[in-house]
């Protein structure tokens, strides 16, 4: 309740604005209840900065130590209220996960002068659609890495927690041509709220319309005839993001891709998986289309908090016990690339360095 109480202040606060693509290496793993071990985070973690009319944030980008100039994979990361780069990367231990599996990651970090706890702003419309806002400004990072590294351009993901989970959600629908799939932690759906006060309503009931009204009275038709493929991780105990949120993010989806592909509906299979001393209790849903692609992924983690599963507990709003969070995501990411026909990173909207 604390944090939901936090959560809840912060959100009132006043906004002060001013080659042959490389596939992920997939190591051979078998899953099971230990926590993996990982290597050190022998790379480089470099500070930058993406500047340009739109705006402009700092970054932290992780080169893994494998990165020989061949195009890798890249993962942009976003971070909860409070949290920085640095403390996101600890908590999700995905620098060391970026060594196991190698790929590119970058931490977008957000200012106080945007919002005063440095939550992403997934909540005002002007932070909710491409070529513009907070939305405009990640794109860009995106660019900007694809211009200084080699980056596998049909496999640029990105993937939040709480706030940044929202945010990824956004960006899945405001630039479905741009990520090859998105992962959304104790987030919220896109465009759900459109104040404060409605984003507190969201997060402590759910949003109030069914997904099918809301693309019923949609401007345009969903992702421009994409729906991005994405995972989902909620834990059912989160008492500051309802998990009802996580469902209606998959009924959003359903809806997009009913809309889409006609009745040609995504058959979903589910799993459980007990407890262990080492790991929550979970059910993995899984809804495949007809090539028997899982383009949409649940976990609904039992008795997990507001909280990334699977963590390193030195980092904030971290929860050591698995399933591993980041592991589940990259696994899923590794099944998903772009059409080669999508645009590239670099022509994506005006977000243009200056």
């Amino acid at each position: 309740m604390a944090a939901t109480r936090f959560i809840q202040q912060l959100l009132r606060e006043p906004r002060q604005r001013a080659k042959a693509p490389a596939p992920f290496t997939q190591p051979n793993r078998t899953r099971t209840d230990e926590a993996e071990t990982l290597p050190e985070a022998s790379g480089e973690f470099l500070s930058k900065r993406f500047t340009s009319a739109v705006g402009a944030r700092d970054f932290k980008l992780y080169v893994p130590s494998r990165y020989d100039g061949k195009p890798l994979p890249l993962v942009i990361m976003l971070h909860g209220c409070t949290q920085d780069p640095d403390d996101f990367a600890l908590g999700t231990r995905a620098n060391r996960w970026a060594e196991t599996t190698p790929c590119l990651i970058a931490y977008p970090k957000q200012v106080q002068r945007a919002n005063a706890h440095r939550c992403w702003n997934w909540f005002n419309p002007s932070d909710q659609y491409a070529g513009a806002g907070e939305p405009a400004i990640i794109a860009g990072i995106a660019k900007k890495i694809a211009a200084e590294y080699a980056v596998d351009q049909q496999r640029v993901y990105v993937a939040g927690l709480s706030a940044g989970g929202a945010m990824a959600a956004v960006m899945g629908e405001a630039y479905p041509h741009l990520f090859a799939a998105i992962g959304v932690h104790s987030g919220l759906p896109a465009r759900s709220a459109q104040n404060v006060s409605a984003a507190l309503s969201v997060m402590k009931t759910g949003r109030s319309l069914p997904a099918s009204t809301l693309f019923q009275n949609a401007p345009k038709p969903p992702a421009s005839g994409r729906v991005v493929p994405l995972i989902v991780i909620h834990g059912d105990a989160d008492r500051t993001v309802n998990p009802v949120n996580a469902r209606q993010i998959v009924e959003d989806a359903l809806e997009a891709q009913r809309l889409i592909n006609g009745e040609r509906l995504l058959e979903p299979q589910a799993q459980t998986i007990e407890a262990t001393a080492n790991q929550h209790a979970h059910r993995v849903t899984n809804y495949f289309d007809a090539t028997g692609a899982s383009q949409i992924q649940r976990w609904e983690i039992r008795d997990a908090g507001h909280t990334w599963v699977g963590g390193n507990a030195a980092g904030t709003y971290t929860d050591a016990r698995g399933p591993d969070a980041m592991r589940a995501m990259l696994d899923f990411f590794a099944h998903h690339v772009a059409s080669k026909e999508n645009p590239p990173v670099g022509v994506m909207d005006s977000a243009v360095p200056s």
